[in-house]
């Protein structure tokens, strides 16, 4: 005879814990070439940014020599930064935009 309680299974339910994924700094470099034109157009174009947001992030670039657009995932800051290229090598500029990792 089969007793309830031999019936009785325990399922233990294990949670999957799901990590964020790494994020990553878009930088802008400054350069001697690149107009600031051309550099606000790039921050409305391709990274969604205002007239004043991109203003702004231009005047930092030009003061200080780098800032910092945004902070993606990997794959965001890789294509963004692979479509300033082309846009920049089409204009004939040396932009150069980089990522490191926020730790």
């Amino acid at each position: 005879m089969v007793t309830k309680m031999e019936k009785t299974v325990l399922k233990t339910k294990t949670k999957q814990q799901l990590q964020k994924p790494p994020m990553y700094m878009v930088l802008f470099h400054n350069d001697d070439y690149t107009t600031m034109e051309f550099v606000i157009l790039v921050l409305m174009s391709i990274f969604r940014k205002s007239i004043t947001e991109a203003t702004s992030i231009m005047l930092e670039v030009h003061k200080s020599g780098v800032a910092m657009v945004g902070i993606y995932t990997y794959e965001v800051a890789q294509t963004s930064i692979k479509q300033v290229q082309i846009l920049a090598e089409e204009y004939e500029y040396p932009l150069l935009v980089t990522l490191e990792e926020v730790v």
